[in-house]
C-alpha cells in the first residue's frame, strides 16, 4: 500500500514538472527565433538650455518580425527630479496634469510619470520632426526598416543643465498599446551618439545618451491565442479544421455579442458602427472563434518539386492588419525554389539550419489584410524542390511545425489528427512481382504434388 501511494505521489511530481516545463517558454522574454530582437529607446541630450536641455528620443524597433499595429505606441517613464516638459514635437503627452503653479508660461506637461503617444500622419509642420507622426505604428526590422523607427523632441527644464547634474528618468514603460514589453534601466552610452547632416559634410555629437532596452513576453502580454491553423492535402479528403475554442468559445450567456453570425440581418450596421476600428476584436462566429485563420494545403506533387497553398483569412470585423507577417517553421525550407505573390526571408535562428521563414505581403498589393468579408483574406503558393534524402508525405512531413501571425503563435492541429496518405497497396517493383510470382508457383506446385500423392498412396 506504502509503495502504491508512493508511485502515485512520483507520478503527480513527474507530471507537474512536466507541465511547468511546458510552459516555461512563455514566461520568459527570450525568443528562440528572434534571441537579440528588442526595443531600444535612445534618449539623446543635443542641447542645453537655461533650466533643463533639449533631447531627442528615439524608439528603435530591433525585432525582426514582431511589430507594434494601430493604436500604436504609449511610452512613459517616472522623473527622477522635478522635471517638467516645457514643448514636445513629434509626439504628446496624453495629460497634461497640475500646472497650477506656473505664471504666464505653462508647460506641456507636468506630470511625475508623463505617458507619450505619436502624433497621427499630417500633423502640422511645425510639430514634425523626422521620422515621427506615423500613429504610432512601428514596423518590423526585417519587413521595413526604414518605417521601423520613431522619433521626437522634447525640450526638459527644471533638471539638470551638465553632464554631472542631468538624471535620466527611471520606470520606463512601452505599451503597445496593451502590456507584454518590460524596459531595463537607463544605460548612459559611451560615446554618445553621432548625427550626420543630410549633405553629409557635418557630424554632431549628443552632450550625454542613455539607452533603455525592453523585451517582449507573452506572459506579460496575457494574451490568448489570436489565430489558429487548418491543415489539408491533395492525397487526402479530410480537412483538419481550426481546434475547436481554440481562441475561445461562444457563449451568447456570459458573453453575448461576441461573434456576428455571417447571415445575420445587424451585421451590417455592428460592422459600420461605431465599434469600427476598435483593438478589440469582433469576429465572425465559428467553432474556433479566433480573429485570424491561417490554412495550409498541400496542392499538388512533382517528380522533383512539391507545392503548398497557403491562404490567410480575417475573420475580425473590427480590424484591418496593416504591414502583417507570418512566421512559418517547415524543415523544407532550405529547399524553397519560389513563392508567389508573398515576400520572403529565412530568419536561420539556429545557424546554417534554415527550417524557418518570415512571410509578408507585397506592398500597395496585399501588405493589408483586410476586415473580414470577400477581400478578407491573401494568399499565396509556395514550390519547394524534394530533396531525395528527407522528402515525404509520411506521418505529417508536409506540415508545418508551428505557424506565428505577427509575432503571435497560433493554436495548431493536433498531430494525430494530421491528414495522413490513403491506406492503400504498395505499388511492387518487377523484381518483387517475379518473386512472388515465383513463390506463388511453388506452392501451387506442392500443393498439386500433395494432393496427388495421397490419391495413389492412399489407394494402395
Amino acid at each position: 500500500m506504502a509503495a502504491t501511494s508512493l508511485l502515485r505521489l512520483c507520478a503527480a511530481a513527474a507530471l507537474a514538472l512536466l507541465l511547468l516545463v511546458g510552459a516555461a517558454p512563455l514566461t520568459e522574454a527570450y525568443d528562440p527565433l528572434d534571441p537579440t530582437g528588442n526595443i531600444t529607446i535612445k534618449w539623446d541630450i543635443t542641447q542645453w538650455t537655461a533650466d533643463g536641455y533639449v533631447a531627442v528620443v528615439s524608439i528603435n524597433n530591433y525585432q525582426k518580425y514582431r511589430h507594434i499595429q494601430a493604436p500604436g505606441w504609449h511610452l512613459g517613464w517616472a522623473w527622477t527630479k522635478k522635471e517638467v516638459i516645457w514643448g514636445m514635437m513629434g509626439a504628446q503627452t496624453i495629460e497634461q496634469g497640475d500646472c497650477s503653479q506656473f505664471k504666464g508660461n505653462i508647460p506641456h506637461c507636468c506630470r511625475r510619470d508623463p505617458t507619450t503617444v505619436d502624433l497621427l500622419p499630417g500633423a502640422p509642420n511645425g510639430m514634425q520632426v523626422g521620422n515621427c507622426c506615423k500613429g504610432g505604428v512601428l514596423n518590423s526590422w526585417v519587413q521595413d526598416p526604414v518605417n521601423a523607427v520613431a522619433s521626437f523632441q522634447i525640450t526638459v527644464g527644471r533638471s539638470g543643465t551638465t553632464n554631472r547634474t542631468v538624471k535620466a528618468p527611471k520606470n520606463f514603460t512601452l505599451k503597445a498599446p496593451g502590456p507584454g514589453y518590460t524596459c531595463g534601466a537607463a544605460q548612459k552610452v559611451k560615446p554618445p551618439t553621432k548625427f550626420i547632416s543630410l549633405d553629409g559634410r557635418r557630424t554632431t555629437q549628443a552632450h550625454v545618451t542613455w539607452d533603455v532596452i525592453c523585451t517582449y513576453s507573452q506572459f506579460v502580454a496575457q494574451r490568448g491565442p489570436a489565430c489558429c491553423v487548418a491543415l489539408s492535402s491533395f492525397y487526402n479528403e479530410t480537412i483538419v479544421d481550426c481546434p475547436k475554442c481554440s481562441c475561445g468559445c461562444q457563449n451568447n450567456i456570459t458573453n453575448p455579442g461576441s461573434c456576428v453570425e455571417v447571415n445575420s440581418p445587424y451585421l451590417a450596421s455592428v460592422v459600420n458602427g461605431p465599434g469600427k476600428g476598435s483593438s478589440t476584436p469582433l469576429v465572425r462566429c465559428s467553432p474556433h472563434m479566433c480573429p485570424i485563420k491561417v490554412h495550409w494545403h498541400v496542392k499538388a506533387n512533382y517528380r522533383d518539386y512539391w507545392r503548398v497553398k497557403i491562404t490567410i483569412s480575417n475573420w475580425n470585423y473590427r480590424m484591418n492588419y496593416s504591414q502583417w507577417n507570418l512566421v512559418v517553421q517547415h524543415p523544407n525550407f532550405d529547399n524553397v525554389t519560389t513563392i508567389f505573390s508573398f515576400n520572403y526571408k529565412a530568419l536561420n535562428p539556429y545557424g546554417v539550419i534554415n527550417d524557418t521563414a518570415m512571410l509578408w505581403g507585397l506592398k500597395y498589393y496585399n501588405d493589408l489584410l483586410m476586415v473580414a468579408g470577400p477581400d478578407g483574406n491573401v494568399q499565396s503558393e509556395l514550390l519547394f524542390r524534394k530533396d531525395p534524402s528527407t522528402f515525404t508525405f509520411e506521418k505529417g512531413w508536409g506540415f508545418p511545425r508551428r505557424i506565428y501571425f505577427n509575432g503571435e503563435s497560433c493554436v495548431m492541429p493536433q498531430p494525430d489528427l494530421y491528414p495522413w496518405l490513403p491506406s492503400s497497396s504498395p505499388r511492387l517493383t518487377k523484381t518483387a512481382f517475379l518473386a512472388l510470382a515465383i513463390v506463388a508457383c511453388a506452392t501451387v506446385a506442392f500443393l498439386y504434388n500433395h494432393l496427388v500423392l495421397d490419391k495413389y498412396c492412399g489407394k494402395s
